[in-house]
């Protein structure tokens, strides 16, 4: 009876938990993202869809495109840098497996705030990059990296990269050897092997390592704010002027439920396409 009680407390709290913290306050964002913004309280209770038109303005539909497009380049370096560092760790000893994912793991102790300022120091002009470059005689004066769009990309890569190795890890290490061994009988090439069947076998990973990545990088407005300056923005710097700068809650509001929408429509697409993939390796 105890252990009953216990079970139906911890459900409880938790459901309560998600309810108050979750559940209410994305309702009270999808409620005023169709209401009419007011100066005086914010919000007046008039029900339109203007708030969602406007994300098709000229001007926001290209802060949304400019977001997809440095979403997109920054998971395809995570991709690229991720993919050969998890599967050198995937193939190291055992022993040395934990260490290696210990050490991709310890950013993360750090809030990712304070390592952008961080790298705001690294990149600056009289920073450790440029200093260093200046002493070796690489180059002659110091790089204008801050406030671009390669400081943007620097950082989005350096926080989400984390993000996309632990789920390449996780499906190169679950790779069966054998298949590589009966492809090298039938006389595939190292670089036929990779493509043909260690890429197909891990794809589950490396689209859950994309959305990982993908999906963050949209509403990273800090990042775009200290790296980029005002010419970089990111779907989530538009949300937070709206929202804390301009007051426009409703149009603030509708942004956010578009970018949840979005994701939940990539994460629907990773869940059929995982589907699809197990019920092709089951018939094969």
């Amino acid at each position: 009876m105890k252990k009953i009680n216990l079970q139906n407390a911890i459900i409880g709290l938790i459901v309560g938990w998600l309810l108050l913290f979750v559940f209410i306050p994305n309702l009270m964002i999808i409620i005023t993202s169709f209401l009419t913004r007011d100066d005086a309280n914010l919000v007046e209770m008039t029900f339109t869809l203007s708030n969602y038109a406007k994300l098709l303005d000229p001007l926001y539909a290209k802060v949304v495109w400019h977001s997809f497009y440095m979403a997109a380049i920054a998971t395809l370096l995570c991709l690229l840098i991720g993919y050969p560092f998890a599967y050198v760790i995937a193939r190291m000893p055992e022993k040395m497996r934990p260490i290696m994912l210990f050490l991709v793991i310890v950013p993360f102790w750090t809030n990712s705030l304070i390592r952008t300022y961080g790298l705001k120091i690294f990149l600056g002009t009289r920073g450790l990059l440029n200093e260093s470059l200046l002493s070796i005689g690489i180059i002659d004066k110091p790089l204008r990296i801050m406030y671009t769009e390669y400081a943007v990309m620097v950082g989005l890569v350096y926080i989400l990269l984390p993000f996309m190795i632990l789920p390449l890890y996780s499906s190169i290490e679950k790779l069966d050897n054998s298949y590589l061994e009966a492809a090298k009988d039938l006389g595939a090439s190292k670089l036929q092997s990779f493509f043909k069947v260690v890429v197909p076998l891990t794809m589950p990973g490396i689209i859950a390592g994309c959305l990982l990545v993908l999906l963050p990088a949209l509403g990273m407005f800090y990042v775009s704010d200290l790296l980029g300056g005002a010419k970089n923005l990111l779907i989530g710097n538009v949300i937070k002027s709206q929202i804390l700068n301009v007051r426009d809650w409703p149009f603030g509001s509708a942004a956010s439920i578009s970018l949840t929408v979005l994701m939940g429509l990539m994460l629907f697409a990773y869940w059929r396409v995982g589907k699809l993939l197990n019920r092709k390796v089951e018939l094969e």
